[in-house]
């Protein structure tokens, strides 16, 4: 390898075990040997050690209460293992080409990489070169040889829908994310079983795709309301999403639960500060940021990792947002 790479044999070791300094460049020139040879590198001698940095945690995103949650508990676990943090956020951080240049960044051991805008490929790119990250709730599906961690989203919307057709609903309307999004995906898929158990087919054009806003959320519900024939109840991407549906109802006179149940998704501090509060399903927020903190460690440790796309179970946490269909 190293006299095809045309570098020392020192060199090609180094880059391999992660040790010394060794320039972005030759690094990559390495890695893309060893790629093009298709051969495993070399297992180091001895007890492998772990990988020495700090731990970049890239959230592109206002810090709200739901993606705040996850950094806190991210940062909070990676300084019980002693890793110092640096921190990218912002919606201005979404433009930065950051995920290219990690692998030869300086005192960066790994990251955590939360709902990360880049496409699939880029990811590949990134595990190609053998630098260690964990992906928070994908936005797309994630390579196969990439570490992820999400939350149930079908188990959690086929629960919240299953709670709807319960109560009689059977022209449900979903304000949906967007439609490129995992989670989206998922949680359209979860709908659509639930409504199957109950013995339905669901109709296109009770869902809506959009930004999950609250005026985005307040937009689709008033589309979906405006039907000849309205739906008895919607359910949104999530609580902002759901708390513009409330708002859509409000203005078109109508009554939450008793003229149309309304429920939301992740179980932010939001849906508890509503009139009435929102039916909604718990996503472990904190509990996404220690797992992938758990995953990081392990493959800084170089350990092998078994279970790569791990899912968290939600819970269906039903309030006061939600109750039988109306009569007619």
């Amino acid at each position: 390898m190293a006299a095809a790479a045309g570098v020392s044999i020192a060199t090609v070791s180094r880059v391999l075990n992660g040790r010394g300094s060794v320039t972005a460049e030759t690094r990559e020139l390495v890695e893309s040997t060893v790629a093009r040879l298709n051969r495993p590198g070399p297992r180091p001698r001895g007890p492998a050690r772990p990988i020495p940095g700090a731990v970049l945690v890239r959230c592109p995103y206002l810090l709200t209460d739901y993606f705040g949650i996850i950094v806190s508990s991210v940062a909070e676990t990676l300084q019980l293992h002693e890793r110092p943090v640096l921190l990218s956020a912002g919606e201005a951080a979404q433009d930065a080409a950051v995920l290219a240049g990690l692998p030869g960044r300086a005192g960066i051991a790994g990251a955590v990489l939360i709902l990360p805008p880049e496409p699939a490929a880029d990811l590949e790119t990134l595990r190609s070169r053998r630098f260690p990250f964990v992906v928070v709730d994908p936005r797309l599906p994630p390579p196969r040889d990439v570490a992820a961690v999400s939350a149930a989203h079908a188990a959690g919307a086929r629960k919240l829908t299953a709670h709807l057709t319960g109560l009689g609903h059977r022209r449900i309307g979903v304000v949906a994310g967007p439609r490129e999004w995992l989670a989206s995906d998922a949680r359209l898929a979860g709908h659509a079983a639930a409504l199957a158990d109950a013995g339905m087919i669901g109709a296109p054009d009770l869902i809506r795709h959009v930004e999950p806003t609250v005026a985005w959320g307040r937009r689709a519900a008033g589309e979906l309301l405006d039907l000849g024939e309205r739906p008895t109840a919607l359910v949104a991407f999530n609580d902002k999403a759901a708390v513009g549906a409330l708002q859509a109802a409000a203005e078109r006179g109508l009554r939450v639960p008793r003229d149309l149940s309304v429920a939301g998704f992740d179980d932010i501090d939001l849906s508890r500060a509503t009139s009435p509060m929102l039916t909604t399903v718990r996503q472990p927020l904190g509990e996404l940021g220690r797992m992938a903190v758990t995953l990081l460690i392990r493959l800084l440790d170089r350990h092998t990792l078994e279970a790569l796309h791990v899912e968290l179970a939600t819970e269906l946490v039903v309030r006061d947002s939600t109750g039988a269909v109306p009569p007619g």
